[in-house]
């Protein structure tokens, strides 16, 4: 699989440099950012062969079997319907859109062109998510559910605190909370309250909500990207057969701990190992273009997120991101 990169971002060097260098057969090809020059100090330090001068040129390379996108989230659609339209496969980056609108009309330009669209929600990829759901069965059924991503962001410069980029807690950090509790439970949410602390004005800094399952199944969620915010990010369950609790579980390969109780006797106490989150994304993408098959973080489910994410900020008070 041979690979280009929308955008110059922080991210991409752990998110497909390195996996890439690990997986064979996988090799990035290219990459373009807003700014040339920016491009080429990326491509040097990244051991990447070609700099185009813009996206369009680079998603117009037919060399390429797929294209990451790394871009502020209000250009996920533009240039993930740009790239599927010239023919390559896409990973794009987490959110997957501005909103859900814009994620109906991503994953339709994928089915009329007959390519793969994968969100790139890296978590759902290790090791660590497969043993959340088989504990969560076994636990079950579910009755309560709770999730916090929140992190420090402190720098109002940053792109996340952008109202025109789609910035804000929910989208960037929040984001993979309510992934986690959507995939946790295998059902999708009804947003029954949320609020939010905005700064500035449209930004949500802080976002909390609570939402229910068709099960029954009650969830509160909260993220947070204020200055001086402690990193948190875990996920909490309580069934009628045990209780949950993972700690970690957005970049498990730097550290994570898995502990259940079950009303058996069983107690669980663990560190689920494995490569990075990043690297088993990458060799599944790779591995979806080469066999085929439904990618686990594909459109239906990425629609449902925006969805969720929408519904959140109409509750809070907020609009839903612009496109």
């Amino acid at each position: 699989m041979r690979i280009g990169i929308l955008g110059a971002a922080r991210i991409a060097p752990k998110a497909l440099v390195v996996p890439a260098s690990e997986i064979e057969g996988v090799t990035v090809e290219a990459v373009a950012a807003r700014d040339r020059a920016r491009a080429e100090r990326f491509a040097s330090e990244n051991g990447i062969p070609t700099v185009h001068d813009d996206y369009a040129a680079l998603v117009a390379d037919d060399r390429l079997d797929a294209v990451y996108v790394a871009l502020p989230n209000s250009l996920h659609a533009q240039w993930s319907i740009a790239a599927l339209e010239a023919g390559r496969h896409v990973l794009v980056e987490k959110p997957f859109a501005s909103n859900a609108g814009e994620a109906r009309e991503m994953v339709a330009a994928a089915e009329r062109a007959g390519r793969y669209l994968v969100e790139a929600f890296h978590w759902r990829y290790h090791p660590l998510a497969a043993r959340m759901i088989e504990i969560g069965a076994r636990i079950g059924p579910l009755v309560r559910v709770d999730a916090e991503f929140s992190s420090d962001i402190r720098d109002h410069a940053d792109i996340r605190y952008q109202p025109e980029l789609a910035g804000g807690a929910l989208m960037d950090l929040g984001c993979y909370a309510l992934h986690w509790v959507r995939t946790f439970v295998g059902e999708e949410p009804t947003v029954e309250r949320a609020s939010a602390v905005e700064n500035p004005p449209g930004v949500d800094e802080v976002l909390v909500a609570e939402l229910r399952f068709p099960s029954g199944v009650e969830c509160r969620l909260r993220t947070s990207m204020e200055d001086g915010q402690e990193f948190v990010a875990f996920l909490t369950a309580e069934g009628e057969h045990g209780s949950l609790m993972v700690t970690n579980p957005i970049i498990p390969h730097t550290g994570n701990r898995l502990r259940a109780s079950l009303d058996d006797g069983t107690e669980i106490d663990e560190e689920v190992g494995g490569s990075s989150t990043y690297h088993y994304q990458l060799e599944a993408f790779a591995a979806l273009l080469e066999h085929g098959g439904v990618p686990l973080t594909g459109g239906s489910d990425a629609i449902a997120n925006m969805e969720a994410i929408d519904a959140a900020y109409r509750a809070a008070g907020m609009a839903p991101r612009a496109t």
